[in-house]
């Protein structure tokens, strides 16, 4: 099974200089725990991802969410895959790194999709979901 089968695709994204607090907007709004980040709104152009977790980093350093921009707490460079991708590959980047959503990204390296750890869980194999969320929920070394 590839991972366009298994993908969010045009997942919700927000740009680099959006304010945190803009972030957190959308992703209540959306019902979502992450944000692919772009380059701007012309551009899908991968730069980072931000979860719910990065927004609390904020808080948690006494920073203001209406001026920080997202780019200052996201993850750069996040582990991707590409849609042709076998989902088994997905789910081994989702182990190794440790996340629970790998952003799908086409050859010019835009944000095309989203694939979660529920998408693994709702299409995938059962062996596969289970390995994934045990490798996730590991404590870092």
């Amino acid at each position: 099974m590839r991972v366009k089968e298994i993908m969010t695709p045009e997942p919700y994204c927000c740009a680099v200089f959006e304010p945190v607090l803009n972030a957190a907007r959308m992703m209540k709004e959306w019902d979502v725990g992450s944000l692919p980040v772009v380059a701007d709104q012309h551009s899908w152009k991968l730069k980072g991802i931000v979860t719910d977790r990065d927004l609390c980093t904020v808080l948690a350093e006494d920073k203001d969410g209406a001026t920080t921009p997202v780019e200052e707490v996201m993850t750069r460079d996040p582990a991707t895959c590409g849609p042709e991708d076998e989902v088994d590959s997905c789910a081994k980047i989702m182990q190794e790194h440790q996340v629970r959503r790998v952003p799908v990204v086409d050859d010019q390296g835009n944000c095309i999709g989203i694939v979660a750890q529920a998408d693994l869980a709702l299409k995938g194999k059962l062996r596969q979901v289970s390995e994934t969320v045990a490798e996730i929920s590991k404590p870092p070394h």
